[in-house]
């Protein structure tokens, strides 16, 4: 089956213990060597964080925030990193300072510590039929962003040798991959495609049978067109700031998380975790004590699986990207998001999950927030309600009550349904 090692078979209670007796030294340490933690997370008792229900208790920190207190503190001439990293690479806050420094789109700066394997990536390789000695093709960017440096890592972790490829210059990659008959390949699925056809058009077939992928979507058309072509290819879903979150298995039912990871699944806009198996966004709080995120909220929506693995991993399954969780819109020059929705929920208790529809066209916008509850008296819940969203958004609104369960599971809270003819 691939397995790793022994953490992604034991018994889930055994590694949700050993995560909650993780989780208060990480808080700790967050506190005392991040200080924009210690700022976020001032009057928090480190030790008492040692449940799901406690960690939920705490501000989820979204890449817009963190964007924004490292604007800051560049600014001010403080850390470039915003406060975020417990090292630097002057001895900001530690004598060990990090290795590489990265820019992500924003921008937004990350550290990379030294750490063997510091993204934690070596499991999607070997879930992905990686195996010591493999030559991989590496076709992510080695230029300011993290993506190469995460999968170079991985896969240097479980012993394979790696050809720094980067993006473009596609002929040049064909021939290097002519000249070394590379086995396996890591990069986005839309340049795999792309190095697949060219050699096709050349007459000849790649040397590569196995790929991880990230990035981008991963359709399954995509995949089956690679498997008719000799290819096995599986997605790791990672980002810059968090790395590894979870990766595909040969089961093909959704990503395993990985296991340095605690993932809640939130009600977009807010904390708050959702049911198990209703669409919301990623929030990961990552064992990671050079880059302690807690409770940092991706923007990415996904949804838990029930069950484990077939392959016999025990840990959580995530359904994969499902979208985008940010569904900020303008509404007649006004910006309406998510976090107004939920407000006007928090206000209301006897409401349950709710969407806010604008419809119409450009310049004669109409807000329906349609409402599932099952409120015995309607009508005095619908004006009220109207009241509140005229307060929270400063824009009109309709209110349309609906039984529970009539709404999409697919984590939705704003639906821009305009016409832009």
């Amino acid at each position: 089956m691939n397995h790793y090692d022994a953490l992604e078979t034991r018994d889930p209670a055994q590694r949700e213990a050993a995560l909650m007796a993780a989780l208060p030294d990480h808080v700790a340490q967050a506190q005392r060597m991040a200080p924009a933690f210690a700022e976020i997370l001032r009057g928090v008792d480190a030790a008492a964080v040692s449940s799901r229900a406690a960690l939920a208790r705490l501000p989820v920190t979204r890449k817009y925030e963190l964007l924004a207190r490292q604007q800051a503190a560049r600014a001010a001439g403080g850390d470039p990193l915003g406060g975020f990293a417990a090292i630097g690479w002057r001895g900001l806050l530690r004598d060990k300072g990090a290795r590489r420094v990265f820019q992500s789109p924003g921008p937004i700066y990350e550290p990379e510590g030294h750490a063997i394997d510091y993204w934690r990536s070596a499991r999607a390789f070997a879930a992905a039929g990686f195996q010591a000695g493999d030559l991989v093709h590496n076709c992510f960017s080695y230029h300011l962003t993290p993506g190469a440096w995460i999968m170079e890592a991985g896969a240097h972790a479980l012993g394979c040798t790696v050809f720094p490829g980067g993006t473009g210059n596609t002929e040049q990659q064909l021939a290097a991959i002519a000249d070394l008959q590379p086995v396996a390949y890591a990069g986005t699925p839309s340049f795999l495609k792309i190095l697949v056809e060219k050699a096709q058009e050349a007459g000849t077939k790649l040397s590569i049978t196995k790929a991880l992928l990230s990035g981008e979507a991963f359709p399954p058309s995509l995949r089956d067109w690679l498997t008719e072509r000799g290819i096995t290819a599986y997605q790791a879903y990672a980002t810059a700031d968090a790395g590894l979150i979870a990766y595909e298995t040969s089961a093909r039912e959704g990503l395993v998380l990985e296991e340095d990871v605690i993932l809640e699944i939130v009600r977009p806009g807010t904390g708050d975790p959702v049911p198990e198996g209703e669409v919301g966004e990623v929030v990961v709080t990552v064992l990671n004590p050079d880059y302690p995120l807690i409770r940092f909220g991706t923007g990415d929506l996904s949804a838990v699986l029930p069950g484990p693995c077939p392959t016999g991993r025990s840990n959580t399954r995530i359904r994969g990207w499902l979208g985008r969780a940010d569904q900020t819109t303008k509404v007649r020059g006004m910006f309406v998001h998510p976090g107004q929705v939920a407000e006007i929920l928090r206000r209301h208790p006897e409401a349950g999950r709710a969407r806010l529809v604008v419809a119409g066209e450009v310049a004669d916008d109409r807000m329906t927030l349609r409402v599932e509850t099952e409120c015995s008296g309607p009508g005095e819940l619908a004006l009220r309600m109207a009241e509140t969203v005229r307060e929270v958004t400063k824009l009109r609104g309709e209110i349309e009550l609906v039984l529970p369960g009539t709404l999409p599971n697919d984590g939705k809270v704003i639906e821009d349904a305009r016409s832009y003819k």
